[in-house]
């Protein structure tokens, strides 16, 4: 457990001032810039920027804004959270992290998934009905630029490939991780491309994760990989008091949990769901005191190499800074000494 890693994720979402006027796109990219230094500054281990192509989230291209923090960082990990890759290609995706690579001098991470939301598979021209086999051959040909050049490989998704190097090459192998959203194939998948595993854990008790985390290791040693890392992000906010952090998330809580509940056909929110996540679940909201003691506890239940806090709940930015700042300063040292 001393060798657990610490990180934050973000999806870049739109923020708001005290008035409730949302805060333009370009700003919020330039404050998600700074708070990259900031978790740099912590001390912190990873930093993860999300991909998204809708209104309510400003980054559409995380490999830019990783870079822009590569410039000005020293210590700390970069990478997506996540890539979606079935919309992308795996070519252009190696090429932009290897640049991210090289200006941070080997701390570039890919995180590839399917997204947690559709809007890019018609953007780009992607129909939904080839979901599964984009995600799997794009997947396998990332792995494969990543690990070793030149590369031969075809498939039905794009163009083949012979004996082909991609430029710019990188000093050592870019990690790759793969995003789980709670499916058993996705496991397995990220076990037979001896990728990490990058469990989204946004709701519910996170020691039903614990099925997923034994899956992933009896199929690596099924199929002969070595055993790859481990990592959980989860949401959350860190105030001064367990009633200040509540203060502030509630209102933002509930409105994305009815607006993605429209949407996506849920139903919506139960009496007392908000504080049941809270303390039941896999929302991390409190007092640096209270968030640590979840976070502990969680960790020992879940073997896990990584926890990336998702910091980015809908609040004015400031808010957002100060809850990185308490996770750097006070979160994370407690829990290390909670864990020891």
């Amino acid at each position: 457990m001393s060798e657990i890693e610490f990180g934050l994720d973000t999806f870049g979402g739109v923020t708001h001032d005290e008035a409730g006027r949302p805060t333009s796109h370009p700003q919020v990219i330039r404050d998600l810039v700074g708070d990259g230094i900031v978790a740099d500054e912590a001390g912190l281990d990873f930093f993860a920027v999300g991909e998204h192509h809708r209104p309510d989230f400003a980054v559409s291209s995380p490999e830019t804004v990783l870079a822009a923090i590569a410039a000005r960082t020293e210590q700390i990990r970069l990478g997506s959270a996540v890539t979606v890759l079935s919309s992308d290609d795996p070519v252009r995706v190696f090429q932009r992290f290897a640049t991210v690579d090289a200006i941070s001098e080997g701390r570039a991470e890919i995180v590839a998934g399917r997204g947690s939301f559709i809007e890019s598979f018609p953007l780009f021209g992607y129909d939904l009905a080839d979901y599964e086999i984009l995600f799997d051959e794009k997947l396998q040909l990332l792995v494969e630029l990543v690990r070793s050049q030149p590369v031969t490989w075809s498939g039905s998704t794009r163009a083949a490939l012979t004996d082909q190097r991609v430029f710019p090459t990188t000093d050592a192998p870019i990690p790759v991780w793969v995003g789980v959203g709670g499916t058993p194939e996705s496991v397995v998948r990220a076990a037979a491309h001896g990728c990490g595993l990058f469990l989204a854990i946004i709701g519910g008790d996170p020691g039903r994760f614990a099925a997923y985390i034994d899956l992933f290791e009896r199929a690596q040693d099924q199929i002969g990989v070595p055993r790859a890392r481990v990592a959980l992000h989860s949401p959350g906010l860190v105030a001064e008091t367990d009633e200040q952090a509540r203060e502030l998330a509630y209102d933002g809580w509930m409105a994305f949990r009815r607006k993605l509940g429209a949407e996506r056909g849920w139903p919506a929110p139960r009496p007392g769901e908000f504080e049941n996540e809270i303390t039941e679940g896999s929302l991390y909201l409190g007092s640096p005191e209270t968030v640590a003691a979840k976070i502990a506890r969680t960790l020992r239940t879940l073997k896990v190499d990584r926890f990336d806090f998702k910091y980015d709940q809908p609040v004015p930015h400031a808010v957002q800074r100060r809850s990185i700042e308490l996770y750097g300063e006070k979160v994370v040292p407690l829990v290390k000494d909670m864990l020891a």
